[in-house]
C-alpha cells in the first residue's frame, strides 16, 4: 500500500468522519435501569408530566402574596414537602413554607426565614419582593412531551436519575459492540509465563480489553498471531467477524510483518498508515468489507495512546455515540519543558490534586510501562512549539 502520513487532526476527523459516514448497523436491546449506566440511549426520553409537575418553594419561607408587603401577615398554616395546603392564600396571610413544598393557591412569592420575623401567629416582614420570587413554577424545567434526552446519549448517574423520575423502569439501549482483540508477534508470551530475556509478556491484550470496556464495548481477546502469513490470517479472519478489530504490533515496515500483508489479501482499504505523533506514529487504520480495524503500534505506550485518540473515537460511533468526545484544556507547567518539535507528542505526567500544576514524568519510550502507570495525565506537546516555561499553560489529556 501506498503509505500515508497524516498530522494527529488529520488523522481524528479522517476516522471521526470516515466511520459516521459507514451504513454500520446498530442493534438494539432493552435492559433494566441499573443496567443501563454507560450504555448509549437508542430512543428520546420525554417528560411524561410538566416538571416540576406543581409550583414549588425553592426555600424555606412564608408564602405570601407580593402586593401585601412590606407589612404584618396572619399565618394561617404551613406546607411542606409532600403535602398540599387546602385553603387559599387570602390578602393579609402567609403560609409558612418549606423547601421543595407546593405553593398554596393564592401566594404568588416566597419570603426566606431570614428576611421575616414570627411572633406566634403573626410575621412581620419589611421588605418588598416581586412575584415569582424563590418559586419554581409549573413546567419550569421542561413541559410534559418535551424531549429530555436524545438517541446518542451515554448515559451516566445524572441521565438514570432523570430516567427515573419520569417512571422508566427499562430503557432501549444500543447493543454494545464486540471489539476482537488481536496481539502479534513471535515475541509474545502469556502474562502467567516465565519470560526469556527477549519475550514480552502479552500486556497489551489486557490493557486494550480494561479500554475497550471503559469506552463502551465488550472486548474479545484472540490468541496471539505469531509472525506467521497463515496464522496471521486465520486469526484476522476471526477478527474480522467482530464489530472492530484491533491488532497490537505488526504494523511496522519489519520484514517478518505481516499484518498489512494480510490485510491487503484480504481485501482491505487502508486509510493511512502513519500519524504524526509520538508514541504511535506507525498506526493503520482501515476496513475489509464492513468492519473496521485498527493496526495499533505494539509498544504499550503507544497501544494506549493510539486507542484513546482514535481507536475509542471509532468504537463509540459504532455504539451509538453521536459525538465522540476528546477534550484537552490547559494547566500550567510546574517545570520546564522541552521536546524536538516535528511531532504531536503525549506524554505521562502527573496532574497535583488540586489540578492546577502539571509534572512531566520521565520516561524512556514507548516500552515505558512504569512510566505510563505511574501518570494520570498526557501532557500534550505542540508540534509546532520546541520549549515551555514553568508557569506557562500546556495542554494536557486525561485518559
Amino acid at each position: 500500500m501506498r503509505s500515508v502520513a497524516l498530522s494527529f487532526a488529520e488523522a481524528r476527523r479522517l476516522v471521526v468522519e470516515t466511520v459516521r459516514a459507514a451504513p454500520t448497523p446498530k442493534p438494539v436491546e432493552e435492559v433494566a435501569l441499573l443496567e443501563a449506566p454507560g450504555r448509549v440511549l437508542a430512543e428520546p426520553l420525554a417528560a411524561d408530566r410538566d416538571l416540576p409537575p406543581v409550583a414549588r418553594s425553592i426555600r424555606d419561607g412564608f408564602a405570601v402574596r407580593a402586593a401585601d408587603l412590606p407589612g404584618e401577615l396572619t399565618l394561617v398554616g404551613e406546607v411542606r414537602a409532600g403535602t398540599v395546603f387546602e385553603g387559599a392564600v387570602q390578602s393579609g396571610q402567609a403560609v409558612e413554607i418549606m423547601t421543595g413544598a407546593p405553593l398554596p393557591v393564592g401566594a404568588d412569592a416566597v419570603v426566606m426565614l431570614e428576611h421575616a420575623v414570627r411572633e406566634g401567629d403573626r410575621v412581620r416582614i419589611e421588605r418588598t419582593v416581586e412575584p415569582g420570587e424563590f418559586i419554581n413554577p409549573q413546567g419550569a424545567e421542561a413541559r410534559r412531551g418535551d424531549v429530555l434526552l436524545c438517541p446518542g446519549t451515554r448515559l451516566g448517574f445524572a441521565q438514570i436519575a432523570l430516567a427515573a423520575s419520569i417512571g422508566r423502569t427499562k430503557l432501549r439501549v444500543f447493543r454494545l459492540p464486540t471489539v476482537a482483540i488481536l496481539p502479534t508477534g513471535d515475541e509474545i508470551v502469556p502474562v502467567e509465563a516465565s519470560p526469556e530475556p527477549y519475550q514480552v509478556r502479552n500486556s497489551n491484550a489486557y490493557s486494550l480489553a480494561v479500554q475497550v470496556a471503559r469506552a463502551g464495548g465488550r472486548p474479545q481477546r484472540l490468541d496471539v498471531a505469531r509472525d506467521d502469513l497463515d496464522e496471521t490470517r486465520r486469526l484476522v479472519e476471526s477478527g474480522l467477524q467482530a464489530d472492530l478489530l484491533l491488532l497490537s504490533g505488526g504494523v511496522s515496515a519489519g520484514k517478518y510483518d505481516v499484518v498489512e500483508r494480510v490485510l491487503s489479501d484480504l481485501g482491505a482499504e487502508f486509510y493511512f498508515d502513519r500519524v504524526l505523533i509520538q508514541p504511535g506514529q506507525p498506526l493503520v487504520f482501515g476496513r475489509v468489507g464492513g468492519v473496521f480495524f485498527f493496526g495499533l503500534p505494539g509498544n504499550p505506550a503507544s497501544t494506549m495512546v493510539t486507542f484513546e485518540l482514535f481507536a475509542r473515537a471509532a468504537l463509540e460511533l459504532l455504539a451509538g455515540v453521536e459525538e465522540p468526545a476528546l477534550s484537552f484544556f490547559r494547566v500550567p507547567l510546574a517545570e520546564d519543558f522541552r521536546h524536538r518539535p516535528g511531532l504531536t507528542r503525549f506524554l505521562p505526567a502527573r496532574l497535583s490534586s488540586d489540578g492546577r500544576r502539571l509534572r512531566p514524568i520521565p520516561w524512556r519510550g514507548s516500552s515505558d510501562l512504569p512510566a505510563m502507570a505511574r501518570a494520570n495525565a498526557w501532557l500534550v506537546a505542540d508540534a509546532g512549539r520546541e520549549y515551555w516555561r514553568a508557569g506557562e499553560p500546556i495542554e494536557v489529556f486525561l485518559p
